[in-house]
């Protein structure tokens, strides 16, 4: 495994450039490697060419419900060892559909920085650490 393999990737899946460039710039700044998707088919296309360490998953996408990928995924080595779901929505029904899906957790954008990093500090941490 080379040195940039060993980086933790991340798999950024919003429809939204104002949502992934910021984050692009913020894991890539933070040693990680990051990939974005911005479709359904096309997170499930970078999931089972990529294997990420970590998807940050928007549940509203243009082309459908985002969680749609994690069904997609469910029982195959493509899924992503940790997804966390990004949304507006702060009700409980969403929060519990995002948990149910399989979601490790659910984050309510805007995501302020430093409680961004503290959350994949915790998502990834021996990946992390050795980064």
């Amino acid at each position: 495994m080379t040195k940039e393999e060993s980086r933790p990737l991340v798999l950024i899946v919003d429809d939204s450039p104002h949502v992934t460039g910021p984050l692009r710039i913020l894991f890539e700044e933070t040693g990680r490697r990051v990939v974005v998707a911005d479709s359904i088919g096309s997170a499930v296309r970078a999931c089972e060419a990529e294997r990420p360490d970590l998807m940050l998953l928007d549940v509203s996408l243009a082309d459908g419900d985002g969680l749609s990928v994690l069904e997609i995924l469910h029982g195959r080595p493509a899924l992503p060892a940790v997804t966390v779901a990004l949304t507006g929505h702060d009700d409980e029904l969403t929060v519990q559909r995002c948990l149910a899906a399989g979601c490790r957790d659910v984050l309510l954008k805007p995501v302020p920085v430093r409680d961004l990093l503290r959350h994949a500090a915790e998502w990834l941490p021996e990946r992390i650490a050795s980064a």
